[in-house]
């Protein structure tokens, strides 16, 4: 962090909302510095008011030359960085109304396990395949990335593999115990996301991680990555396993849309989506709709029947599979979540109700 006058408050100011459990960090002009708290914004009170002359000085701390210059001519900028090598954020600095507005998401230096971010214990079976396409998806903040690390991570301690992960930017820093990771950033280490899940395949790499699918060409090339022996994890925000398979096959040309179903049922693994629910006791805790692929699921991806893709979720409890309700009302009994939060969360409070009587 380059040094100037503001640099030393920047510091305060990062080093507090690590320190108060903030997930994020909002510094934006006329306003008092803001964190976000278990999903609620919380003004940090005690703070001075941020002027223009304040937030310059926190962006020149942070940017070398060349990211302020991407930032006049893109008006914002994604990186990540290290402080103190204790605390790692990813960052945004942008531009509101003309002025200069920057937010930070701390991103914890130890990755968690599996069993640490609560996550269903199904999830440990995707770190056993050698083949195939697995996805994370849900909205922005729920906890996408801190599940692909878990993953990620877990093929790092017990298998020899080559880990290659295309990020934007890279956030989960890997320590390499059995397997040899790569981790590539794009705009510094690569173009774009196609370009470096193209290249990849010339890297002999055993997992693939793509930080995000963006547009159909990254879709293709995970899709072919996985076809052609490869284990590949994305993610996507969308809200349900089956709104993700419509979203995957619509991005393609209708012309393409019966290949693109062929390829998603054959390589496709399971699909993970996941919500950040508020806990009784504080913090957040995921509720997930897990789908595995089987026979009937293949069938529906390959026949343009996304639609009952929710039935094959309710049918296939004890193969491990599990509808987000279910995960709810499990959250419930469990006395995790409130009621009244569940519902919130719930594609169908009636169904959700009916599934706690």
């Amino acid at each position: 962090m380059e040094q100037n006058q503001y640099s030393p408050k920047l510091v305060d100011l990062l080093l507090l909302a690590a320190k108060q459990g903030a997930s994020d960090l909002h510094l934006s002009i006329g306003k008092k510095p803001i964190i976000r708290i278990d999903g609620k914004l919380i003004s940090i009170t005690k703070e001075d008011i941020i002027t223009p002359e304040a937030m310059a000085g926190f962006v020149a701390a942070i940017l070398t030359d060349e990211q302020e210059d991407y930032l006049l001519k893109n008006k914002e900028i994604d990186f990540a960085f290290s402080l103190e090598d204790k605390i790692r954020f990813r960052s945004n600095i942008y531009f509101q109304r003309g002025y200069l507005a920057a937010a930070f998401r701390l991103i914890p230096m130890h990755i968690r396990t599996i069993e640490e971010l609560n996550l269903p214990p199904i999830l440990h079976n995707f770190t056993n395949y050698n083949q195939g396409f697995i996805l994370v998806v849900g909205p922005a903040g729920h906890g996408k990335t801190t599940t692909l690390a878990a993953m990620i991570d877990e093929i790092n301690h017990k298998r020899m593999d080559h880990i290659i992960t295309i990020e934007d930017p890279v956030e989960y820093l890997f320590i390499p115990d059995r397997a040899l990771i790569s981790q590539r950033e794009v705009g510094g280490d690569t173009l774009n996301f196609s370009n470096g899940l193209r290249a990849s395949l010339r890297q002999d790499p055993d997992v693939l991680m793509i930080g995000e699918m963006r547009d159909a060409e990254s879709m293709a090339i995970a899709l072919t990555a996985a076809e052609t022996g490869h284990l590949v994890f994305s993610t996507l925000h969308t809200n349900s396993a089956a709104q993700t398979l419509d979203r995957i096959i619509d991005s393609f040309p209708s012309a393409q849309q019966s290949q693109i179903r062929a390829q998603l049922s054959a390589v496709l693994l399971g699909i993970i989506s996941e919500r950040l629910v508020p806990r009784i006791s504080g913090g957040r805790i995921p509720a997930c709709e897990v789908l595995l692929m089987n026979t009937a699921s293949r069938n529906l991806v390959r026949e343009n029947k996304t639609y009952q893709i929710d039935l094959v979720i309710e049918t296939g409890v004890k193969e491990g599979m599990t509808s987000l309700n279910r995960s709810l009302a499990d959250l419930v009994r469990k006395r995790e979540i409130a009621m009244e939060t569940a519902e919130l969360y719930s594609p169908n409070p009636e169904e959700l109700r009916s599934l706690l009587i």
